[in-house]
C-alpha cells in the first residue's frame, strides 16, 4: 500500500529534524516565568471562582430549602473568605519564587 520509494525521502527528513532539534537543545518553557501580570490574573480568577463557587452551593441549597436568600449570602461569603485565603497563599508563593527589587537593591549596598 505504502510506495518504498517515498519512506526513504521521509525517513532522511525525520533524521535532518531530529538533527536540528537536537543541536538547539531544549529551550525554557514560558510557564517557568512568573510575570506580575499572570500572578495578578491569577488571583482575580482565584477570587472570582470561590465567589461563584460559594453562590451556587449557597443558590443551590436555598431552592431545595427554600431558605432564598440566606444560604445565598452565607455561602457567597464563605466563597469570598475562600477567594481570598487563596489569593494570600498565591501572593506567598509569588513573593517567595520572585526576590523583590528591595532585596535587590539591598544586597548591591553591602
Amino acid at each position: 500500500m505504502s510506495d518504498p520509494m517515498n519512506s526513504d525521502p521521509l525517513k532522511a527528513l525525520e533524521k535532518r529534524i531530529d538533527d536540528v532539534k537536537a543541536s538547539q537543545g531544549k529551550e525554557k518553557r514560558m510557564d517557568e516565568h512568573y510575570s506580575a501580570a499572570n500572578v495578578g490574573w491569577r488571583m482575580v480568577t482565584e477570587l472570582v471562582a470561590g465567589l461563584g463557587i460559594g453562590f451556587g452551593i449557597g443558590f443551590g441549597l436555598d431552592h431545595l430549602f427554600g431558605t432564598l436568600p440566606w444560604l445565598m449570602l452565607i455561602f457567597t461569603m464563605l466563597g469570598f473568605v475562600a477567594g481570598v485565603k487563596t489569593m494570600l497563599r498565591s501572593a506567598q508563593e509569588f513573593q517567595n519564587v520572585t526576590p523583590t527589587q528591595s532585596r535587590v537593591d539591598n544586597d548591591k549596598r553591602t
